[in-house]
């Protein structure tokens, strides 16, 4: 353990992360972190204006935490090395931030095909649809639960900033092996790591009953981190070539 080390951004979102989870834990009779910190749609009631920030290190469990924090450890710290500490930090911030817009996309959309607005039209029940309660002739039980979920619904974790982080690994480090708990057997960082967001995407259009994991958020962190790598990667290429 001696022989590890953190560069300075990675060190600090690990106790960052670390910190605000046991505080959940100490107020979680007191005071809702999760809904006070927690990602709302941009309309909704319950939005502020810290969430987008704030929300990227809020855990719903310890093995969300665990997780998040085990992939950004062992993936973060070779991109600051190389990149140092203040791109390193806005990669992360730019590709959480990127995370909560996809999911607000989506859930845009499909505030649009019930209503024909992102916003609220004016005529939406949401007094009644905070308390459980909806007018059957108005809408459908599964047209409530939508809304229900776009204005009330809280979105938490690291989980959008820390994919942008494995995508920008393997774009950059594609031949470098993996070894996974559940695959008995290397995997190289360019085959996981598409295969993995293939997989979110699947799950974010299937819309599993039950499933209450942000998978569009997953999917819009590996694409600002995508993006951007490739802009760094091509800028960096440039002034290299000229220098």
């Amino acid at each position: 353990m001696n022989n590890i080390h953190l560069p300075p951004v990675v060190k600090n979102l690990l106790i960052i992360n670390g910190i605000f989870f046991l505080a959940k834990l100490v107020l979680g009779n007191q005071v809702d972190l999760d809904e006070l910190l927690g990602a709302h749609y941009f309309d909704s009631p319950k939005f502020r204006v810290w969430q987008p920030i704030t929300y990227m290190f809020m855990h719903g469990n310890f093995m969300h935490l665990f997780f998040n924090m085990f992939g950004l450890f062992m993936f973060g710290g070779i991109l600051e090395q190389k990149w140092g500490p203040k791109r390193f930090i806005n990669f992360y911030l730019v590709t959480g931030l990127g995370a909560l817009a996809l999911q607000w996309v989506v859930q845009g959309i499909e505030l649009y095909q019930i209503t024909g607005s992102i916003v609220n039209p004016g005529n939406l029940p949401l007094e009644s649809l905070s308390e459980g309660r909806f007018n059957p002739a108005q809408y459908t039980e599964s047209t409530a639960s939508t809304l229900f979920s776009i204005y009330f619904g809280t979105m938490i974790g690291a989980s959008g900033a820390v994919f942008g982080v494995m995508t920008a690994f393997a774009v950059l480090y594609p031949n470098v092996e993996l070894m996974l708990m559940f695959i008995p057997f290397p995997i190289k960082a360019k085959y996981f790591i598409p295969i993995y967001i293939v997989i979110e995407l699947f799950l974010g259009v299937a819309r599993i009953q039950g499933d209450s994991v942000a998978h569009f958020a997953h999917l819009g962190g590996a694409l600002i981190g995508f993006i951007l790598v490739k802009l760094w990667k091509d800028k960096d290429r440039f002034y290299d070539y000229y220098e």
